[in-house]
């Protein structure tokens, strides 16, 4: 199972643009620099997808692999399938069949130049699906050594418990938008039997769900895209302003970054989650050491103090 309390590289940012045209040189060293910040930061699982700029993120962190002896032994690398993009006329549609799956499962090896991953996820819902198709090819590529254990993303409770029903492996992630911006897990469990629930559509039971069977939640947008850190906002809320000045205030008395900070809030809680770091700026990825220290020195009125000025009005 991919332990819990931990930060998670995400590689969307590698490789490039999303069109395509061929990655460069630059592209493989802006890579090595990024996972190089990563391993600093104590990192050790790398997140991909097959589409993450059109295969040009997987590629060139093989690249790096291949140029690095012995990195492959000392990370963790996981990838995602299940969404097509700009094939049959479509913008996208989703694939979980048999034949999508294990196909593209040895496109991404071949692009990442190695022979497994530690963990496959399912990169979406796909309404066509046959939970016995999905069982068959997840256990062929088990059998054939080319994945370790599976995952899924942006899935409910009820549609984890589908799948499941059909795989002899478990689930061991399920990787979801979750951050201090993007609250809807977290309100939906507060909400309950308030007006204000309706305003959230989050599937009610998902969190508790992963909590109960063992399923790490990986948090993707953890940083709220630099939102509370500094990146440009064209027009911010007052809740916003409010929040950055109050996250920029803990990490001064804290001795720490705002990065670390962030992430300190969503480890504090208590199902473990695993935040997902997509910045390709080996500065910012170093900014977000210590997150897991920030997470248990928070105090409980800290951490609610972050919630409730990002909310920007009380707790029911």
């Amino acid at each position: 199972m991919v332990p819990t309390q931990e930060l998670i590289y995400g590689c969307m940012g590698l490789g490039g643009s999303w069109s395509a045209e061929p990655y460069s040189s630059a592209h493989v060293d802006e890579a090595a620099a990024a996972v190089d910040a990563a391993l600093q930061t104590g990192i050790t699982l790398f997140d991909h997808a097959d589409i993450y700029r059109s295969g040009k993120a997987e590629a060139v962190f093989g690249e790096v692999l291949a140029q690095t002896p012995g990195l492959r032994e000392r990370i963790r690398l996981q990838t995602k399938c299940g969404i097509r993009l700009g094939e049959q006329g479509l913008d996208a549609y989703y694939d979980l069949s048999r034949e999508g799956i294990l196909d593209r499962v040895n496109e991404s090896l071949a692009r990442l130049k190695t022979d497994y991953v530690d963990v496959l996820m399912l990169h979406r819902p796909d309404p066509l699906v046959d939970p016995a198709e999905v069982a068959s090819a997840v256990g062929q590529l088990m059998a054939e050594g080319k994945i370790r254990a599976v995952g899924v993303s942006n899935m409910s409770a009820p549609q984890i418990e589908l799948l499941q029903d059909r795989l002899e492996a478990p689930v061991v992630a399920n990787q979801l938008e979750m951050s201090l911006s993007a609250r809807a897990w977290l309100e939906s469990t507060v909400l309950v039997n308030h007006a204000e629930g309706t305003d959230y559509s989050f599937p009610h039971g998902t969190v508790e769900h992963c909590v109960r069977h063992g399923i790490t939640l990986q948090a993707y947008g953890a940083l709220s895209r630099g939102l509370y850190t500094g990146a440009p906002a064209p027009a911010p809320s007052a809740a916003e302003e409010a929040t950055a000045a109050l996250v920029a205030e803990m990490a001064a008395a804290k001795g720490t970054t705002g990065e670390a900070v962030l992430l300190g809030w969503l480890m504090k809680h208590p199902a473990g989650i695993a935040p997902v770091i997509g910045t390709a700026k080996p500065e910012r990825i170093l900014a977000c050491a210590g997150a897991a220290e920030v997470a248990a020195a928070m105090s409980r009125a800290e951490w609610y103090r972050l919630w409730i000025t990002a909310r920007g009005s009380n707790i029911p």
